[in-house]
């Protein structure tokens, strides 16, 4: 696994990076409060079949694309960081798999780009339309979904959420593995990452911030655990209602940290949705065990 910096026109991500150039591409976003550690185990494995895999530390959490201030963290440049990588390593179509705000700004990507996107994976998070509607209309996602209230306030959440080392975040990472956590804690420990992360929240969370997506065109995988913290039933299960193309519902036994506590059933189901879109020969074929 080598960790690649790759400039765009504003900034250079920390990527990690794996697999074949000449392989079709894809894209993976972390999300909060991760980075793209999370994604090793299943890089290795998609390179091993034949994928070129890239990985950023994105917008925040890369540490030479971190800038100050919340206007900079609006969904449209986080998404625009995410095409400028892709940009950057030369590549016109690629496949996306993303988690947690990652797959928030997975779905600002593939609404606005169809054109680029072969096939499209989101894990825990579903489309921001149904995801809204959720929580203007069910009680169970607005009382999971307080927390970003919260986020929204200056200065205190930084100050809780650095108590005793990132104790709370310690708890959210319990089925990481030791080196996980110490990437977590390294990254989280520089003096701004934190309040970048939480400018996810206060750029993007506030009436008339956003960019409207739409239906969905590309083959679709989506993938949510039914013990969610975050993400409740109706958010989940509705999301069928906004895709237009091809579209996959996983529904786990599992709760929000889904590459950790439930690998092997993510793993599986999206080499499947890989295997059913690729566009290019493999260099690796793969037999299903």
């Amino acid at each position: 696994m080598q960790i690649k910096k790759i400039k765009t026109k504003e900034f250079e991500f920390d990527c990690r990076v794996l697999g074949n150039e000449e392989n079709e591409l894809i894209i993976f976003l972390h999300g909060f409060p991760e980075t793209s550690f999370m994604w090793m185990n299943l890089m290795e494995k998609l390179s091993s079949i034949g994928y070129y895999c890239v990985a950023p530390d994105m917008r925040g959490y890369s540490e030479n694309a971190c800038p100050k201030g919340v206007k900079k963290y609006t969904i449209k440049k986080l998404s625009d960081d995410i095409l400028n990588i892709v940009n950057a390593v030369n590549v016109n179509k690629f496949h996306l798999i993303a988690h947690d705000w990652g797959a928030g700004i997975g779905w600002n990507i593939v609404y606005h780009n169809p054109e680029k996107i072969i096939s499209w994976t989101a894990l825990s998070v579903p489309h921001s339309r149904g995801f809204r509607k959720a929580v203007k209309m069910d009680n169970e996602q607005r009382k999971k979904s307080r927390y970003i209230g919260w986020f929204l306030f200056p200065i205190i959440p930084e100050i809780m959420l650095r108590k005793n080392d990132f104790e709370k975040f310690r708890k959210l990472w319990k089925h990481s593995s030791p080196e996980e956590l110490n990437n977590y804690l390294t990254v989280f420990r520089r003096k701004y990452t934190l309040t970048a992360a939480l400018n996810y929240y206060r750029a993007n969370f506030k009436k008339g911030k956003n960019q409207p997506v739409g239906d969905i065109v590309t083959p679709t995988l989506f993938i949510w655990g039914k013990n969610d913290l975050a993400i409740g039933k109706v958010a989940a299960e509705n999301n069928h209602k906004y895709m237009k193309g091809d579209y996959t519902f996983l529904k786990l036994d599992g709760g929000h940290w889904l590459i950790q506590s439930n690998y092997l059933e993510v793993e599986k189901a999206i080499i499947d949705h890989l295997t059913k879109y690729k566009t290019a020969p493999n260099n690796v074929s793969y037999e299903k065990p």
